[in-house]
């Protein structure tokens, strides 16, 4: 592998025939069509996210004359090139001349499109020199020194490099259908999928379901398929499962493991009358502390009661529970264990210490029992842990 330094390429004969595509959020050529600005193995473009700041930082760099960074090409043939680090703020500078956003000026404090600047200003953006450094290899050097370089700006995450590996047709189609923010499913997929579309989060998780978390492993498979009509089946299926069940969208049903929960409760059957009513009832308990443990709480036909974090009683509520049982016990020569004071055994008499015991619910919460000190009563550790077992 090898790289030759260019210092003297400018701005103007980059961004010259820029073009940026809206529907796929990536910039597309430069250099009078000679420059592929985001090749298949490029991310998409992030540097628009939230409120710009990213992109505007470029055109700010560039006017107070700070350097950008080191911007690296890979030479694929005589006279065409691929960017392979500087996508993003080649596509800041692109997206700028071609008035896709304003900048603050300086000088006035008004926001200001590129056509709006002064011509002195507009010639010191065109007229910037970048340190560009052209390299050749093979195409396993190329991707691995994409993979390590992160020189300027946001490190690539995972399913980016991942994404950067096993670029191809596969990826390409993949990345069409999930890490495109105009595809209009992307809002129906955000109610149970956590993250960013464009970087990745939405295909990740779309990979991770269909692979049972090998990753890596499927990419490698799949690499040069034509079609990724199996990816997007396994992961509408999954979606369809939830929406069929759960018939309201709730905050905490964002992230959850659907997939593994698909694999684990495809096969039962469920009311979703019944399921609505039994999330509202537990959304209402005030002693359910895990929302997010409802759903799948509720999938696992309301056995796993550690999923709900039932809220436990306090401090102070267990030592009043503890005093007062305490008084009563001593008065009629009991146990302050009223499982031991019914017994026949030794503890018949015994008066546990405060840490001995544990607090528990009279009237079983699962049986409507509240978390209140009128429900508290306090156990011996071994009878306490026996109960619950039962």
């Amino acid at each position: 592998m090898k790289a030759n330094l260019k210092i003297n390429i400018t701005v103007k004969e980059i961004c010259d025939g820029f073009e940026y595509n809206e529907f796929e959020g990536k910039g597309l050529y430069g250099l009078g069509g000679k420059l592929t600005i985001q090749p298949e193995y490029q991310r998409n473009y992030i540097y628009a996210l939230g409120d710009g700041k990213k992109e505007m930082a470029v055109i700010d760099s560039i006017l107070n004359g700070y350097p950008i960074g080191l911007i690296y090409f890979n030479k694929i043939s005589k006279d065409k090139f691929e960017v392979l680090d500087g996508q993003q703020r080649i596509t800041s500078l692109g997206r700028f001349i071609t008035q896709k956003f304003p900048i603050k000026d300086r000088d006035s404090g008004n926001m200001q499109l590129f056509e709006g600047m002064a011509q002195d200003k507009k010639n010191k953006i065109f007229n910037t020199k970048l340190t560009i450094y052209i390299v050749e290899g093979s195409e396993s050097e190329i991707k691995e020194w994409f993979k390590t370089i992160n020189i300027v700006g946001v490190p690539l995450n995972e399913q980016e490099k991942l994404n950067a590996f096993y670029s191809g047709p596969f990826v390409t189609l993949a990345k069409e259908e999930f890490s495109n923010s105009n595809n209009a499913k992307v809002q129906m997929w955000g109610a149970y999928v956590k993250g960013v579309v464009e970087r990745q989060a939405f295909l990740e998780r779309a990979l991770d379901w269909v692979s049972k978390g090998n990753i890596d492993y499927y990419m490698s498979n799949h690499r040069y398929d034509k079609n990724i009509s199996e990816l997007k089946k396994y992961f509408n299926k999954v979606i369809d499962w939830i929406s069929n069940i759960f018939n309201d969208v709730e905050n905490e049903m964002c992230g959850l493991e659907w997939g593994r929960l698909y694999e684990k409760y495809k096969n039962e059957s469920y009311n979703t009358n019944s399921v609505s009513k039994k999330k509202n009832d537990l959304y209402a308990d005030p002693f359910v502390t895990d929302k997010k443990g409802i759903f799948e709480f509720i999938l696992g036909s309301s056995k796993d009661y550690k999923l709900l974090n039932i809220r436990i009683f306090d401090t102070t509520t267990k030592r009043s529970t503890y005093a007062s049982q305490t008084k009563k016990a001593k008065s009629q020569n009991k146990s302050n264990c009223s499982y031991c004071a019914i017994g026949h055994g030794v503890n018949k008499n015994k008066i546990w210490a405060f840490d001995k015991m544990e607090a528990d619910h009279v009237a079983a919460w699962i049986k409507g029992g509240p978390t209140r000190a009128t429900n508290c009563e306090m156990l011996c550790v071994p009878h306490n842990r026996a109960k619950g077992n039962k």
